[in-house]
């Protein structure tokens, strides 16, 4: 129950703030508004370089909300609370990941088939898109997770947190990309979906727990 409640709490608090699904997928419209601009109205260019773009808008959208994941309560003291319940604080960061995904990753995973349109992707690439992006976008947040935790004490961590997130992030942008790449020019893409794969369970595995001790370590 009080996975729920928490799970419940994040959406509730999320919706209210504006950092919901609203967020990212308008992010993603104005980007893909502007990209014709800089790169000319060549179709094939922009198709090419499309599973590159709406990677790269996946990672902004998800370093958007970051610094909001923990931060909040860390002022109100409710990490407190959470470090002293009888609760289990790695699941209780696995709780507030998920919850961060359903409103940024999930919704930019289920609109990039019309993304896609948008940016002259190869219909042949589409689902492995939206399935690229279902996989990956886990393994983002969990990365994000960290960077939070780890600077939930400092004032004004942003800068510090994507400075910490965005090389992390670095191999499941490689995949995702090579992904829907060979699917686009019609080759297997069994390999970087099984990569993907490793790595996001690979951060669901890591990423919690690490987050968890980086938030003891903040209070010894």
């Amino acid at each position: 129950m009080s996975f729920a409640a928490i799970l419940r709490r994040e959406l509730i608090l999320a919706r209210r703030t504006g950092a919901g699904a609203e967020l990212g997928l308008v992010f993603f419209l104005i980007l893909i508004s502007v990209v014709p601009f800089a790169l000319g109205p060549d179709q094939r260019l922009i198709g090419r370089i499309a599973p590159a773009i709406l990677w790269i808008a996946a990672l902004l959208s998800t370093l958007l909300g970051l610094d909001r994941l923990l931060q909040a309560d860390e002022d109100d003291g409710i990490v407190d609370h959470f470090l002293l319940s009888g609760t289990p604080l790695v699941a209780l960061l696995a709780v507030k990941a998920l919850a961060h995904w359903l409103v940024t990753g999930l919704p930019l995973a289920l609109a990039a088939p019309l993304l896609g349109v948008m940016l002259a992707i190869e219909p042949a690439a589409m689902l492995p898109l939206a399935l690229s992006l279902l996989i990956g976008t886990p393994a983002l947040t969990l990365i994000g997770l960290v960077g939070a935790a780890l600077t939930v004490s400092l004032r004004r961590g942003g800068l510090l947190l994507s400075i910490l997130v965005l090389p992390l992030s670095i191999p499941t942008l490689i995949f995702g990309v090579t992904l829907v790449k060979e699917a686009a020019e019609g080759r297997p893409f069994t390999t970087p979906l099984m990569l993907l794969c490793a790595v996001s369970l690979m951060m669901l595995a890591v990423a919690p727990a690490g987050a968890a001790a980086a938030l003891k370590f903040a209070r010894n």
